[in-house]
This record gives C-alpha cells, sequence and structure tokens, in this order.
C-alpha cells in the first residue's frame, strides 16, 4: 500500500552553507522573497538619514531575487504602528515606521530583524503586498491585526485569503521577559495574554510571540492555516540566524519581498 506523503515544510534553505531561506506557500502566490541567514553576512545599521538600501554581503542573496540594493525600499524602524505606502517614493528609505505597503509588481520591500519577528503578507487575488517588524512593543500594539485591518480597509483585501509569513525569530523556548513587558500585554490583551506566556519564576515569564502574532492575525480573520511559520528561534540557532539577545546588537537579517513570480488561484 502507497504510504502517505510525509508533510512538506514550510520553508527552505537556499546555498552551501545557507544564505537565504524561503517559502514554497508564498512563492506559489506570486511573491518572490527571502530572509538572510548569518551566512548572507550582516546588514549595517539603518539611519533616519534618506539613502539606499545599506551595502553589505546581502548583496548576493538579494540577486537570488534578480534585484539590486538600490532598487530596494525599506524603513527606520522604531517598534511603532504607523504603516506606509512605498508607492509614490523612490526606492530607498521611505520614512519612519514599522510597516510597508506596495500594491506594484518588482517594488522589492525590506524589513531588517535580529530576534524580532519580520512578517510578510501578500492577497494572492490582487496586487498587494506588506511587510512589517513585530517586536514585544509591537505586539503590545497590536500591529499585525492593525495591518490586517488596513490592508482590507485602504486596499481592498479579503482578510481570509491573505497569506503570511513569518521569518525567524526568537522563539518561546529563549524568550524570558519581566513585569516591565508583561504588564503592558495584559493591559492591551487582558483576555488572551496569559495564552502567550509561561511563568518562570517569581517575576519571570517566556513569552511566545509566535502565538501572539497567529492570535492576532486569526482575529484580524487571517486563516490559520494560511500563516507560515518556520518556528526556526534565531537565539537556539546561532549556527544560522543572528540574535540580539544573544549575541548583543549590531547584527541584523534581512527579509526582502516582491510581487511577481508564478501565481496560484486562491
Amino acid at each position: 500500500m502507497p504510504q502517505p506523503d510525509a508533510p512538506r515544510s514550510p520553508f527552505e534553505f537556499h546555498g552551501e552553507p545557507p544564505t537565504h531561506l524561503s517559502y514554497p506557500g508564498l512563492g506559489a502566490a506570486g511573491v518572490r522573497h527571502l530572509v538572510t541567514t548569518r551566512h548572507a553576512g550582516s546588514l549595517p545599521p539603518v539611519t533616519a538619514a534618506e539613502g539606499p538600501f545599506p551595502p553589505g554581503p546581502a548583496a548576493a542573496a538579494l540577486a537570488a531575487l534578480g534585484v539590486e540594493g538600490r532598487e530596494v525600499s525599506f524603513l527606520y524602524q522604531v517598534h511603532g504602528t504607523a504603516i506606509l505606502a512605498a508607492d509614490g517614493r523612490p526606492p530607498g528609505l521611505v520614512g519612519t515606521g514599522d510597516a510597508l505597503v506596495t500594491e506594484r509588481a518588482r517594488r522589492p520591500l525590506a524589513i531588517f530583524t535580529a530576534d524580532c519577528l519580520a512578517l510578510i503578507l501578500a492577497d494572492p487575488a490582487r496586487p498587494l503586498l506588506a511587510v512589517a517588524h513585530v517586536g514585544w512593543r509591537g505586539t503590545v500594539k497590536g500591529l499585525p491585526g492593525r495591518l490586517v485591518r488596513a490592508l482590507a480597509e485602504r486596499h481592498g483585501a479579503a482578510p481570509a485569503a491573505l497569506r503570511v509569513a513569518v521569518s525567524p525569530s526568537i522563539g518561546p523556548c529563549c524568550y524570558e521577559v519581566d513585569e516591565p513587558v508583561v504588564a503592558p500585554l495584559a493591559r492591551a490583551f487582558p483576555h488572551v495574554w496569559e495564552r502567550w506566556v509561561t511563568p518562570t519564576g517569581p517575576g519571570k515569564w517566556r513569552l511566545d510571540l509566535w502565538r501572539a502574532t497567529a492570535d492576532q492575525l486569526a482575529e484580524a480573520g487571517v486563516a490559520p492555516d494560511r500563516i507560515l511559520n518556520p518556528r526556526l528561534c534565531t537565539s537556539c540557532r546561532r549556527d544560522l540566524f543572528f540574535s540580539y539577545r544573544a549575541e548583543g546588537g549590531g547584527q541584523r537579517l534581512a527579509t526582502v519581498a516582491m510581487l511577481g513570480g508564478p501565481r496560484v488561484a486562491v
């Protein structure tokens, strides 16, 4: 009797050693994308000054998308909830915010992380792409849900049809937080915050940003089975990724996405 196929992994590594990963389900929805690993090199810090995509070793990974750094739009990220439009602006630094949206093909968008989540959201039924940077502050402020609602209200997206990918980021195995993080989280989400934390001692909890993000996306209407999360912890897998918590600042991964490529029916 034929054996059932093994479940397909939500991600694939590329290169030897791997310089980046991608999500087949997102590629099938018409989104060309990548998330760099430490083997692609670190991106230099972004300042609030106008400028092009910061140069660096990640240029080689970008070549896999067929784009150059000068074509990429990105943000000066501040752990807030501002959602900016890339369209109508030249490539490079679009402004200060933590989510970026385009309705144009071949308009690459980038988010930089080193433990926080990078999100890629796409509506396969229309030309619409967004990326976002979400840490604990963005979680407290409800950025994942805010972004879905903005895509629906401003761009006509159908939340249930959105495809979402979560980048490698610090997992619930390693992300210990204290009262200054948990108290505002409990105030913002009094009915669900306990689902997202595990007590580890007096005044200490492990925070599950993956579950919090998935719950906020689902509450905004995203179908849970359309959320792709490799569940790769940047702190555990320092052989592959940079971790601010484990290694300190200065090292950053890039998540880059643009519309274009093979499409499938919704």
